[in-house]
């Protein structure tokens, strides 16, 4: 099935799976794929499915939509196609077409699907232990997120997804991406600029460590690796 891959700054902020005739993305709220930035148009493209096969089609966007840094109005997407917006980036996944995948993308034992949309990382050697139900992908202990204050004081989220969002959408948003060789948190949306150990993040992604103190719309939590 076919699978967009949303990215800003090289963070992952968000999967979609491509399961209608027609799929649209825009800023405004009713669209399937919803971008909250002022470079997206409120009606800004459109993904129209067709057996295996992904048209996207620009809605006469104000800023246009490329595809692999081409300007588009309509075009057949092919897998691995990267397609731009503003400042975004939409990794097409087609996964019918196995032929066309990246030689690092790796895939779950006995299922044709997408482990990991930050997958563009070697195997690990056969001798390194891999997490329960996943393919060899990366070596990490596990990980989560502890709220220290707040309705919510005490509870702890395990950071088992590749992208966890925390925060309050449209006031501070952060998305914390498990990579390679650990975790790092970014900036994704709001006003209020979350904050990593008493410093504002932006939406540049930086490494969490253990113990790490975040700040999220007033509400603490610790990044704990165990």
């Amino acid at each position: 099935m076919p699978k967009l891959i949303v990215s800003i700054d090289d963070v992952v902020i968000k999967e979609v799976q491509l399961t209608k005739d027609r799929t649209s993305l825009g800023r405004r709220p009713y669209n399937d794929i919803v971008i909250d930035n002022l470079a997206v148009s409120g009606e800004h493209a459109v993904f129209q499915m067709s057996g295996n096969d992904v048209n996207l089609e620009d809605l006469n966007s104000t800023n246009g939509t490329y595809v692999n840094g081409k300007a588009v109005k309509k075009q057949l997407l092919q897998n691995t196609d990267t397609v731009e917006i503003g400042k975004y980036k939409i990794k097409y996944i087609n996964e019918a077409a196995n032929a066309g995948f990246d030689k690092t993308m790796l895939f779950k034992p006995g299922t044709a699907g997408l482990v990991s949309p930050a997958a563009f990382v070697p195997p690990v050697p056969p001798s390194v232990p891999t997490n329960s139900g996943f393919a060899p992908v990366e070596v990490l202990r596990t990980a989560s997120i502890k709220v220290l204050s707040g309705a919510a004081a005490g509870r702890e989220v395990a950071l088992v997804k590749v992208v966890t969002t925390i925060g309050k959408p449209g006031v501070a948003v952060a998305a914390i991406t498990r990579r390679p060789h650990g975790f790092v948190v970014a900036h994704v949306e709001g006003s209020d600029k979350p904050s990593l150990n008493g410093a504002p993040i932006s939406a540049e992604a930086v490494a969490l460590k253990n113990g790490d103190m975040l700040e999220l719309a007033g509400t603490k939590m610790q990044f704990v690796q165990h």
